[in-house]
This record gives structure tokens, sequence and C-alpha cells, in this order.
């Protein structure tokens, strides 16, 4: 920042002055902490997953949740073990037969307009999330046959014993709008509703949010940060100087980032999650009509290439949906297509394809390193791979026209969701659908049936998933962590998988 010429003529007694004004506006511009002058702390938050939709039933459970769960609540969250602890309910109970759960509603609640948290609230947002044309949801809310509402009570009736409801309704899937507010899905859409830590005040649909701190959210004496501005990362690129600058005092970074980030005095937050890269195979399609084919594929990958060139040393090699040590993983079917090139063409020798024989287009939604990796790959065994850019990539996917693609999932807070997404029949992550490995559903309905506080619930999760990986539509490559940076300034985040807890948070102290 350099003076008006105006200053420079000052003398004597004057240039002290000078000097504390300067210091004053310089850490105004640059410190990071975002402090008004009232004293307010203000979370001033740059993301590259800016929503689209801010109706969470029309958003879906995505990585943009984050952001919504600034405005909304939800039955349950997660806590640091990625288990379902209270949050608009206050806790909720099993019939015996495991195919009916009560939530039991704090009490006074409010949305943000004004009209009642109660079980009439809920039921309305499980059925529009369940009928709404445009929903995102439905799908994950199939075993939900019935709801009804009794005062603060809400009672779910389900087509089959499920355990998992519980983790189920929580902020990514069950984000509870005013059913006031919802009688126009129009509107919500860009005026989000809901009775979570912060209200919106201000919206510019695609760039900026304002939010300021919720006083009758139920936990609103440990939300310590008074507003929110929520921006749309312009360029990924220039997030960590804006950081730097104070113009940001959190945002998402890549891994490639993370190093500058640290260079320049920023704190780097690791995010556990669930993350998971795969290739996406239609077996319903030539050449994957083949069996032999499909393991060429599976051998020709070198998950460490993945690791090595995308993840900086954050990420790690997966060949399951889940990273390594999550309770879902399965460490017996840990490496059951090693990398072998030379088996991958003998494979292809003997499914009667000479090498340069098999022609794919991989269809992806836009440019990204790791199509170029699988080309790769893929082209040392013997196949060619076009890369072809489609950016409405997702409407072929999800109808399940492709033959080949890429695919990157946040994963899901009931593990089991994550295997039905995708090895289920109808997974909108199974490409290859109505197709699904023997055995699956009867592993499914095993864990449905187990409490989550059962001995026996980690080993039937992991048979779920050892079922599962005997599907011949995804090959698994690599994990990474969700990175953020921000300001020393802002205290210390709890690691709860995939999510953002800002209870407790404080910016320069307050």
């Amino acid at each position: 920042m350099s003076l008006p010429r105006t200053a420079r003529r000052f003398r004597g007694s004057a240039i002290g002055t000078l000097v504390v004004l300067l210091a004053a506006v310089l850490s105004a511009c640059g410190s990071g902490g975002a402090s008004t002058s009232d004293g307010a702390a203000t979370l001033k938050w740059a993301t590259s997953a800016f929503p689209a939709h801010w109706d969470p039933v029309v958003s879906g459970s995505g990585a943009q949740f984050r952001a919504l769960a600034l405005a909304y609540a939800s039955l349950t969250r997660t806590d640091e073990q990625g288990k379902a602890v209270p949050d608009l309910a206050e806790s909720w109970n099993y019939n015996d037969a495991g195919d009916v759960v009560t939530f039991h509603l704090r009490a006074g609640l409010k949305f943000s307009d004004g009209q009642p948290v109660d079980g009439t609230a809920v039921k309305a947002a499980v059925e529009r999330a369940k009928t709404q044309k445009n929903s995102a949801l439905f799908g994950d809310l199939t075993s939900i046959k019935s709801v009804t509402a009794s005062g603060p009570d809400v009672v779910v009736v389900l087509t089959q014993p499920d355990h998992q409801i519980p983790q189920l309704l929580g902020e990514r899937v069950l984000q509870i709008a005013s059913p006031k507010a919802a009688q126009d899905p129009g509107k919500l859409d860009q005026n989000p509703v809901g009775a979570g830590p912060f209200i919106v005040s201000q919206l510019v649909p695609g760039t900026k949010a304002v939010f300021k701190k919720n006083p009758d959210y139920w936990d609103a004496k440990n939300i310590h940060i008074d507003s929110v501005e929520l921006t749309s990362a312009p360029d990924a690129s220039t997030v960590v100087s804006g950081l730097r600058t104070g113009v940001y005092n959190f945002a998402d970074i890549r891994p490639s980032q993370a190093d500058e980030a640290k260079k320049a005095g920023l704190d780097v937050f690791v995010q556990p999650g669930f993350n998971a890269s795969n290739i996406s195979i239609n077996v319903n399609k030539p050449p994957f009509t083949n069996d032999k084919v499909v393991d060429a594929v599976r051998y020709a990958v070198n998950r460490q290439e993945f690791v090595d060139k995308l993840t900086f040393g954050y990420g790690t090699g997966t060949d399951q949906p889940f990273p390594e040590g999550y309770i879902a993983y399965d460490p017996q079917s840990k490496n059951r297509y090693p990398y072998d090139p030379a088996k991958s063409r003998q494979l292809l020798a003997d499914a009667g394809y000479r090498p340069g024989d098999i022609k794919l287009d991989l269809v992806i939604p836009a440019a990204q390193p790791d199509a170029e990796i699988v080309q790769s790959q893929l082209a040392a065994v013997g196949i060619t791979v076009d890369i072809k850019v489609n950016k409405n990539w997702a409407t072929p996917f999800f109808a399940k026209d492709l033959t080949f693609s890429l695919y990157g999932t946040t994963g899901r807070d009931s593990a089991l969701q994550t295997l039905t997404a995708h090895f289920g029949p109808d997974g909108p992550l199974n490409l290859s659908t109505p197709y699904e490995p023997a055995g699956f559903e009867d592993a499914v309905a095993k864990v449905r049936r187990t409490p989550l506080d059962a001995p026996d619930y980690q080993q039937n999760l992991q048979a779920a998933t050892r079922a599962g990986l005997q599907s011949k539509a995804l090959v698994f490559t690599y994990s990474a962590p969700n990175l953020f940076a921000k300001s020393s300034s802002i205290s210390a985040l709890a690691k709860n998988p995939a999510h953002l807890d800002w209870t407790g948070v404080t910016i320069n102290g307050h």
C-alpha cells in the first residue's frame, strides 16, 4: 500500500501519527482476523462449491451441503467418530422389530421465519424430499414407508428393519426447511429458511451469501461467530493470496496449494472423510460384457500413480469406496486386483483382443488430470482411450447411457448408503444398473437389521462391502481428505468426518 503524496510532506510528530494510522490500515487489510470495528467475529469463507441451489431437496448431498448447513439444521449431526448425535432431535428410539424409529424433537424450536420446528415440519420435509419433482434425495429415502407427527415427536415407519436411519437423516440428506417457505420451492431455492446456526441476510445467486447469527438456534450459546460472508471462489489459483491478504479467512484448497498456504502462515485443516474416486464401467455395453476385459482394466490400474500425482502426500490408494481404516473398509478384500500390466495384457489376449483393438470414449464433465492417468495406464496394456469432455455429462451418466467414465464420491454418513449407491441395482453411482453382484442384497439386509452399537455391526458391514466389491462396475483408485486453509485467528475445528462444525469456534478469541 502506497501513501498519498501529501502524506510525504509531514514531518516530526506527524510521522508518528501517520505510522499509527498506516499500521491500523494494514491490519484491517491483511491480518486475516475478521473482527469488525464493533468487535463482531466474521467468517469470510471462499468456496469452490458455492451452492447453485439453496433448497436442500434440490441441492442434494454433494459437497455444497456444508454451505447449506449454515442455514439449515437436521434431526441428527455427525460427531468426530462419525456417529449420529442429537441435533434438532434430542433423542430417538426403535421398536423391537427395528422397522419403526421415533425421533423426539427439542422443545420450543423455531425456523428463522418464526414457524415452529415440530413433527409436522419434519414430516413435510421427508415427504417433500421423496416426492418433489426435482428432488435429488428421493433415492436416499426409499426405505421410509411413511411418517406421522404428534407434537414434538416424529414416527418414521420403514419398509424393512433399518438401524441406519439416524445416520441417514443428518445434514447431508435431511436438512429441514420451513414448511411455509417450502410452499414456494422456487423462492426457497434462492432464499433459504431453516433452523440452523445462521440466517441469510443477503444472497447474490452463484456469487455471495451473507449470514448473521441465529439467536433462536438451539445451541446458539456455543456459536461464537456473529456473521458469515460466503463467496464463490473466483479462481482456485487466487485463493491462497486472498487468504494471505485477508480478503478471506477460510477456504477450501487443493492438495497442490497446501504447501503454499503453510508458507504463507496459514493453518491447513485436514478434514477426515470418506472420499473415494473410481473408474465407472457399464457391463451392459461392449467390450465390458466380457468379464476378462473388466479384469484387464482392474489389473492395469496403478493406484500409487494417482496418489503421487494428484494428492501431494495427502491421499492414499484405495480399492474400495472408503479409505483404509474406515469402519466399512474390508481388510479381506484388500489388494484383490494388484497392479499387474502383464496379466492385464494376457487377459485381453485371452478375450481375443490384440493391442489397439479396443477403443473407448472416456466421458467426463471437465478436463481433469486423473482422466489422463487412466488414458496412459490403459494405453500401456493396449487399450486406446479417447477423453471426451461433456459439461452435460451428468445426464447420460445417471441415465446409465455411458460405457466408461470417472466418478469421485464424498461418501455418506451412513456407510451402508455408500455401498448401496455404488453397488445396488438402483444405485445412482452404479453405471451398470440394474446389475448387482450376487449376495449383495442379503448382506445389505443383514446390516440394516443390526443396531449400530451391536458387537457384530462392523463385521456385518465389512461383509456387505466384500459382497459389493464382487461388482464388475467399479474400479476404485484413490482417496484424499478435504483440505481447508484458514487464518490463525480462527480457532481449531472439530475433525468431524466430511462435516464442518462451527460449534465453539472463535475468531480472534471472540
